[in-house]
């Protein structure tokens, strides 16, 4: 400060020291600590340090008494929430290099508000109002509804937005959403303009989270009218979008819930239409479904099943069941855990009535681990009894796709002291077809290691044979659809026929499910396939009855333990 004047040297030491008691007051208000009646209670120390210091330095406290006055009262208007109005003019008079640094100062207060509001209310990636302030909106909206005015609020999830992030990057799949924002915007101003007439609100438009969207209509003419917006947005969604030079399509599942029909309330409504979002992803996606009380029941049903399973983790209600795999020579080479429910009150409980919800109730890992964990010792008794037959498990995509699976099953084969070529994975073929790279190598890996993988249910899907051969796999098994007709329809026996010799041409075994009665495994001896495993085997059975009945093989006839 070399070279100002005494007059300067204050007021420039008073605005720094004040500045820097406001910042740090700024700074403290941004993270949440203080509140904006304490942040201008600092601006006020800040500005009066100001002004006693230029008296000082003019000699003439009285001169500036009264601007001072004028100042605190400002300031606490700003307290309350002023920071709009102009510094009074009785302060430029008296303090006007004070005024200037005041009007900066609440200018830059005025931009922080203004940023710290909008990372609080608005999607950065959208500028979508986020999900705190799409509530805070609908709900004005909802409340503002006249008796007998319908509302419609549209649940919005994009199909295929994790395939844009997963191949193509984050930053490609932030595009696509600023997109979707931007298309919405132009399905709600449309809308309003049709209803400009009948002095509608503005529709609200919130992006909830990831790839999830909301749109609420305040005011339309009836239901048909609602699903008329629902299928005008699903259609703009529907239309690829062009993201670093490239066309995707995405698309997306519309449920709509219409008040008061489905509620009055945000809550009802929000709960009513994400229902009917689940039904339309169920249906095939692309689609636009309705609430009504059906969903609403299967709804109840789900979250009943969902509550019965992690009380059946804890509680220890499930068992295995083992069906016995045999080649045509009368071996049996494996035998296949099979997933059983005890419910207390519903009984024993197939694992296709509560599969779905458990993967959907993300459980999947919990009773996937239990099933493993339950075989792999299965398994190790087994062998210290001398026998050797594999255990195979059916392994959900899910299960599969869950961060650590390959990692658990290692730990969880070393805890059991089972051999790992022992144990046998089964996968879906659609997993085989549509699995990522990841869960490839990962597979690779673990055939590495010994452990047998094989094609479940094979026949049911597409597979695309160039795929197919490099497939880290050992076994095909052939869905019990294919086998259901062989012994009587001579397509379905050369259907089955083919299918075999192109499992063999691709150096895999062939197995046949669900293979019932003799005419069944006359043909399949017939035209080669290796294995069987069916009720003219076994049917399922407990470990105690599977090692009884595998024992009165073995006494009563040949029998060659296969490791």
């Amino acid at each position: 400060m070399e070279g100002l004047s005494l007059k300067s040297r204050a007021v420039a030491f008073a605005l720094s020291a004040g500045a820097v008691v406001f910042i740090l007051a700024l700074f403290a208000g941004t993270s949440g600590s203080v509140s904006q009646r304490e942040i201008v209670g600092a601006l006020l120390v800040a500005i009066v340090c100001g002004a006693m210091s230029w008296a000082s330095a003019e000699r003439a406290i009285a001169g500036v008494a009264e601007g001072v006055d004028v100042l605190a009262l400002r300031i606490r208007a700003a307290a309350e929430g002023d920071l709009i109005s102009p510094t009074p003019e009785r302060v430029r008079e008296t303090l006007p290099e004070l005024a200037e640094a005041m009007d900066r100062l609440f200018g830059q207060v005025r931009a922080n508000f203004d940023s710290v509001h909008a990372l609080a209310m608005f999607d950065p990636v959208t500028q979508l109002a986020n999900r705190v302030n799409f509530r805070r909106m609908a709900e004005q909206l909802l409340a503002r509804r006249a008796p007998g005015q319908i509302a419609a609020l549209l649940f919005i999830d994009l199909d295929r937005f994790k395939f844009v992030n997963d191949s193509m990057g984050h930053a490609c799949g932030d595009e696509v959403l600023a997109m979707v924002g931007g298309r919405l915007h132009q399905v709600a101003a449309r809308a309003r303009q049709d209803m400009d007439a009948h002095g509608a609100d503005a529709p609200a438009i919130g992006r909830l989270a990831g790839d999830e969207f909301t749109l609420l209509f305040p005011m339309v003419r009836d239901a048909g009218h609602a699903e008329r917006l629902a299928r005008r947005a699903l259609h703009v969604l529907s239309e690829p979008f062009v993201v670093a030079g490239q066309a995707v399509d995405v698309g997306a599942s519309i449920g709509l819930a219409i008040a008061p029909d489905h509620g009055t309330d945000l809550v009802s409504l929000m709960r009513a239409a994400d229902i009917a979002m689940y039904h339309a992803k169920a249906q095939g996606r692309r689609q636009v479904q309705r609430f009504n009380m059906v969903l609403n029941d299967a709804a109840e049903e789900r979250l009943r099943l969902e509550r019965d399973l992690r009380r059946a983790i804890e509680g220890g209600e499930f068992e295995l069941a083992f069906q016995p795999q045999m080649r045509m020579s009368g071996e049996v080479v494996a035998v296949e855990g099979l997933l059983r429910w005890r419910h207390p009150e519903d009984g024993l409980q197939m694992p296709g009535r509560f599969i779905q919800a458990a993967e959907d109730g993300g459980l999947i890992r919990e009773i996937g681990d239990w099933v493993l964990d339950r075989a792999l010792k299965s398994l190790a008794g087994w062998r210290g009894a001398g026998l050797g037959q594999r255990i195979a498990i059916n392994i959900s995509p899910r299960q599969m796709a869950q961060p650590g699976f390959f990692d658990r099953l290692r730990s969880l084969i070393a805890e059991s002291g089972a051999p790992a070529e022992g144990l046998e994975i089964e996968i879906t073929e659609t997993l085989a077809m549509q699995g990522s790279d990841a869960v490839l190598a990962g597979l690779r890996d673990l055939r590495a290691d010994g452990v047998a993988i094989a094609i479940d249910d094979f026949g049911t899907g597409y597979s695309n044979l160039a795929r197919l051969k490099d497939m880290p796999i050992d076994r095909v098994k052939l869905d019990r659809t294919l086998i259901r007709d062989i012994a009587d329809s001579a397509d379905a026996r050369t259907l089955v026929h083919s299918v075999v010799a192109l499992v063999h041409g691709l150096g895999f075994q062939a197995v046949a499910e669900g293979v019932e009665n003799q005419g069944q495994m006359d043909v399949l001896r017939a035209i080669g396939c290796d294995a069987v495993q069916g009720y003219a085997v076994a049917r399922p059975m407990d470990e105690a009855a599977f090692l009884a009945w595998l024992a009165g093989r073995r006494d009563g006839g040949p029998f060659r333990a296969m490791a």
